[in-house]
């Protein structure tokens, strides 16, 4: 199992500098043309835009660009990073929707599991507060997991400006913070100080980062190698947890960590929607439901192995 994770690895680093250029939908002549004509009168041939990247009707795709690419015989291609889709009812993206959606109740009802377990479950210090050392920093996580499926859900709902700047930014705070807790927990960081320390550059970097695409370009490209680079280096962290320890859900991690492998792969090595409805984007949401419910086991379990282990060490 562990040398499917580093193959993984090595196939997503192989595909990252394909997949990670701007859309060849947005160099193509006849879109182009389009685009600078619609800029100018907010209509392109028949249809009128309110966005002049997708069309506001219900049509099966997105511009009379795609249909003059179909009836000559010619692949779809991306446009601002995004392939052509069927719509359901005005919505863009309805099965990345609806898997969003579901991600996120995975999420609320890990989360809620989790404190549940912690706070009623298991044994509480005098003051009330919990053994695990880590209690706090999977709150934060939980939370900035949910605010993240939520916003993926609104922006593969109605692709505009301002949902795609919250996509973004939230997918950005929610790796960068899970970097920061795959270090302080890997490598054990108890102290204060030491925490702050290695969260502070990270956290001004995520920050900076952020800042940019809201204010300066909502670059894609530039984002998604962010968050692939964040990524990966989350993945081989928990690989060595989950190689060196001997925690006894290890096998939760190790399985999580190779999941996740697999699943960054259908976001680097992008496909067009099958159908007009199901591409990459969506099978990865779609994987990481099973991901989710298994990484939340293994975050119970570890406070479980946190608690026993300081109540042993207390008496």
């Amino acid at each position: 199992m562990a040398r499917s994770h580093w193959f993984a690895l090595l196939v997503a680093f192989s595909c990252l500098v394909r997949a990670l250029n701007a859309s060849d939908g947005d160099a193509d002549p006849v879109y182009r043309a389009c685009l600078e004509h619609c800029k100018k009168t907010g209509c392109a041939g028949e249809k009128c835009f309110q966005h002049c990247k997708f069309s506001s009707d219900g049509k099966p795709v997105d511009g009379p660009w795609e249909e003059e690419r179909t009836q000559a015989g010619h692949k779809p291609l991306k446009y601002h990073g995004k392939w052509p889709f069927q719509r359901v009812y005005g919505i863009q993206e309805p099965v990345s929707v609806a898997l969003s959606a579901l991600n996120l109740a995975i999420q609320f009802h890990g989360w809620v599991s989790f404190f549940i377990l912690i706070y009623y479950k298991l044994p509480l210090r005098p003051n009330k507060k919990t053994y695990y050392e880590y209690t706090g920093l999977w709150h934060i996580y939980g939370l900035l997991s949910m605010n993240a499926m939520f916003w993926s859900a609104v922006f593969h709902c109605r692709d505009v400006e301002l949902t795609g700047k919250l996509d973004y930014s939230s997918a950005v705070a929610l790796i960068g913070f899970s970097l920061i807790l795959a270090i302080l927990r890997a490598f054990h960081v108890r102290d204060e100080a030491a925490r702050v320390m290695i969260a502070a550059p990270l956290i001004a970097f995520v920050t900076t980062h952020i800042l940019y695409l809201n204010f300066y370009q909502l670059d894609y490209g530039l984002n998604m190698k962010v968050c692939m680079a964040m990524s990966i280096a989350q993945l081989l962290i928990w690989a060595f947890l989950a190689g060196l320890s001997y925690h006894p859900s290890r096998w939760k991690l190790l399985a999580t960590v190779v999941g996740g492998s697999l699943a960054m792969l259908l976001e680097i090595c992008d496909f067009p929607p099958y159908w007009g409805y199901v591409d990459a984007h969506a099978l990865w949401h779609a994987t990481t439901i099973p991901l989710t419910y298994l990484w939340w086991s293994f975050v119970k379990d570890d406070a479980e192995l946190g608690t026993t282990t300081l109540l042993k060490k207390v008496n």
